[in-house]
């Protein structure tokens, strides 16, 4: 391989690992400014008119209230085939498909009950000795150095408070520590900061069970 070609692949590497970061928090940032400003704008006069003062936020609230609403005209019969039909329109779009794919998978991951994709909720001692992070067990590699051959397990780091964002560490099995408490469970406690925090965080032993090591697999 010639050293443009190298450095075009790392440009593309590099190029596309920005979009889907940066992509996903920008769209979300100004949809919602969007519809927090355009409802504000149409509302806050009639609010003011009918009350004889205004109330402050009422855009956020009313695009609450829309969101409930989307989700519930999408789980019904004809919202449900216009959602699908949207959804194979953006997977099949050039470029668009890699962000929305990847978000909406990860999304899921994230916030479905029934979503394989984190098998395991742990603590691992990052970034360094003694300090414990949150983390996700989300697969496992084979690292090989010449004859030696090692199973790492793929280790999922949120950041907070916005736990879409973050980053991958490999560790050793032994290395990871998986605690009691659900995926969603770790979510609250990202997504607060830490103020939603149980009062004891229970280690399991024995480390991953063979169930939750195949799921990785």
């Amino acid at each position: 391989m010639s050293i443009m070609s190298t450095i075009k692949m790392a440009i593309k590497k590099q190029f596309m690992a920005g979009l889907l970061v940066t992509i996903p928090l920008i769209a979300t940032y100004f949809v919602l400014r969007f519809l927090f400003e355009t409802l504000d704008g149409i509302l806050s006069p009639l609010v003011f008119h009918w009350l004889g003062y205004n109330i402050p936020g009422v855009g956020a609230a009313v695009t609450i209230i829309l969101i409930f609403l989307a989700g519930i005209i999408t789980t019904n019969y004809l919202g449900s085939k216009l959602y699908v039909w949207g959804d194979k329109f953006l997977v099949r779009t050039p470029l668009v498909r890699i962000v929305y794919s990847a978000a909406k998978q990860f999304i899921e991951s994230m916030v479905s009950p029934s979503s394989k994709a984190f098998s395991e909720v742990a603590l691992v001692e990052y970034p360094r000795k003694g300090v414990y992070a949150v983390g996700f067990v989300s697969g496992q590699s084979r690292i090989r150095d010449g004859a030696a051959e090692q199973v790492m397990r793929m280790v999922f780091i949120p950041s907070t408070p916005t736990p879409f964002t973050g980053m991958v560490i490999l560790l050793p099995e032994s290395d990871i520590h998986p605690i009691d408490i659900t995926v969603e469970e770790a979510v609250k406690i990202l997504v607060s900061g830490g103020i939603v925090t149980p009062d004891t965080i229970v280690m399991k032993k024995g480390g991953l069970s063979r169930e939750e090591a195949d799921a990785t697999r």
